[in-house]
């Protein structure tokens, strides 16, 4: 079982940048490939980026490649997301999420967090 609590969300200008955090505790953080996510009134849940177990494999959503960055810290239990050049459309209900192995599809994440807010707006 792996909790998940994100953080970082908030208001932010269009072009602003913002990184969101996502804390987990539990056992064997470092095993888990990670995710985000993010949902917008109205619509699904969307990937926007993911990252195995040590590291060294990232995919992302092609709305975001070039503007974020997931990267983690298993010393920590910790993942990040860095978020530049923020967009209006980014704004989002954004979810970090744990699974066995490092995929697109919502459906094979087993862990999520309660979600932090990102909205872009001026």
């Amino acid at each position: 079982q792996v909790q998940l609590v994100e953080s970082g969300g908030g208001l932010v200008q269009p072009g602003g940048s913002l990184r969101l955090s996502c804390a987990a505790s539990g056992r064997a953080f470092g095993s888990y490939a990670m995710g985000w996510f993010r949902q917008a009134p109205g619509k699904e849940r969307d990937f926007v980026a993911a990252i195995n177990w040590n590291g060294g494999v990232t995919h992302y959503a092609d709305s975001v490649r070039g503007r974020f960055t997931i990267s983690r810290d298993n010393a920590k239990n910790t993942i990040y997301l860095q978020m530049n050049s923020l967009k209006p459309e980014d704004t989002a209900v954004y979810y970090c999420a744990a699974g066995p192995f490092i995929t697109t599809i919502t459906s094979h994440f087993d862990f999520w967090g309660q979600g932090t807010q990102v909205t872009v707006s001026s």
